[in-house]
């Protein structure tokens, strides 16, 4: 097992490294096609499916279903991938191949003639794009210092989220103002669309590029001609591993549960504000506010991590969260998203970042891509079951309400879990 030690750490605390910045214009990068993803691909998908005659309710089901299968794919994958990467010079290799992938079927499905089609793209892109998060997300420990991790971690969530604002805004603009369709409603734009997905496949590619020349993979084993089979051994080990360290294990189920809600509010939120009745565009107007009122909150949530404690304050999110599902179940009206939109703004920024970093903290550096890969496991099965909820209760009470209400239960189990991880963190220091 070897370590490259060169000198991460910067002298200067309060400005980022060029390595640092490198790997955080990779969340500005990744976070404008989530952002897509969310706000208006949903939309998109809603007019392909009414052309085919199929109603709200079951569209709502179809998406979420799509969503679950590209994440249960990642969530077998995910701990294999993660040990092959821990190799010298195969964290980066296999993080370019996934981005390639993500960014050809992103292409193809904007093109796809029939919501079928479609989704068998879109599966595929998500899968991509998932996977590069895996290898991203490992590579915190190799741009920064352990000290720096929540700083450096917020800060990416940070100006992801209002990085990704700049093509968001412009294909909105896009849909609305281009002359290709004047005279149209936003649901016959099709055309627009297309084309402001593509101006964020642009962008993604674009602002990968530093993260591609800069970032090196500074911990890592030694390559060896049976890393294949040696990579399963591995997996038995960490297997062991986690069994063993209650500290680490509780953190990562718990993540399970309470990240399942969070991950189920982002990719859910305009196919169950479609269900409710929100109009489209105030819809994605609302979501575009959640990424600018996240911007800050990301940061604070950082700066408030160093001072009460990275435990603390993911502990403070998972109750805020918990305030937003039963919100969320009695939402009714366009001005009730409005203010679920700010309030998740609040909070997503913040548990997100401080997760990745605390469990960074958590985990050998050397093997971290491995780690992160069981830490993408629990995240992404858990993003299977969310969307699968609100999907079932779509399909058997008509309605997605009890599916959120049902969220709650799941940041409960994490709060009492994480609980377990911090008093047995703090007792090994």
């Amino acid at each position: 097992m070897e370590t490259n030690e060169k000198a991460i750490a910067p002298k200067e605390d309060k400005r980022l490294t060029k390595t640092e910045k490198s790997w955080v214009l990779y969340d500005v990068a990744n976070s404008a096609f989530i952002m897509v993803m969310t706000a208006t691909i949903p939309i998109y998908f809603r007019q392909l499916t009414e052309a085919a005659g199929i109603s709200a309710t079951h569209s709502t089901t179809l998406w979420g279903t799509s969503t679950s299968i590209a994440i249960l794919i990642l969530a077998f994958l995910s701990p294999l991938l993660g040990a092959l990467a821990d190799y010298e010079k195969m964290k980066k290799k296999i993080f370019s191949f996934f981005l390639g992938l993500a960014v050809v079927s992103a292409v193809a499905f904007i093109f796809a003639p029939n919501w079928i089609t479609f989704l068998v793209f879109f599966i595929i892109a998500r899968l991509g794009y998932s996977a590069c998060n895996i290898f991203y997300d490992a590579m915190l420990v190799d741009v920064t210092s352990e000290e720096r991790m929540d700083k450096v971690s917020t800060y990416g969530y940070a100006f992801g989220y209002i990085g990704s604002c700049i093509p968001f805004i412009a294909g909105i603009l896009l849909i609305l103002f281009a002359p290709i369709s004047h005279g149209a409603t936003m649901a016959d734009r099709v055309i627009e669309m297309q084309l402001s997905f593509l101006l964020t496949i642009f962008w993604w590619i674009g602002m990968s590029i530093p993260l591609l020349k800069n970032v090196k993979q500074n911990y890592f084993l030694a390559a060896r001609p049976d890393f294949v089979s040696h990579s399963f051994k591995r997996l038995a080990a960490t297997f062991v591993h986690l069994k063993e360290d209650k500290k680490l294990l509780y953190f990562i189920v718990g993540y399970f549960f309470y990240i399942d809600g969070v991950y189920t509010i982002i990719s859910m939120a305009t196919a169950y504000g479609s269900e409710v009745g929100i109009d489209s565009m105030s819809m994605i107007l609302a979501l575009l506010l959640t990424q600018f009122v996240a911007f800050p909150c990301a940061i604070l949530s950082g700066k408030l991590a160093a001072k009460f404690g990275t435990m603390n304050m993911i502990k403070v999110f998972i109750g805020m969260y918990t305030l937003i599902c039963f919100y969320g179940y009695g939402l009714n009206t366009e001005f009730e998203f409005w203010v679920l939109a700010v309030s998740v703004g609040m909070c997503q920024g913040g548990i997100q970042a401080l997760s990745r970093s605390q469990f960074g903290k958590l985990v050998p550096k050397e093997e971290s891509t491995e780690y992160f890969g069981f830490f993408d496991i629990f995240g992404k099965f858990a993003d299977f079951f969310g969307p699968l909820i609100l999907a079932a209760c779509a399909f058997f009470f008509n309605s997605s309400k009890y599916g959120v209400l049902a969220l709650v239960i799941l940041f409960i189990i994490g709060f009492i879990l994480l609980n377990k991880s911090d008093k047995l963190y703090k007792a090994s220091k």
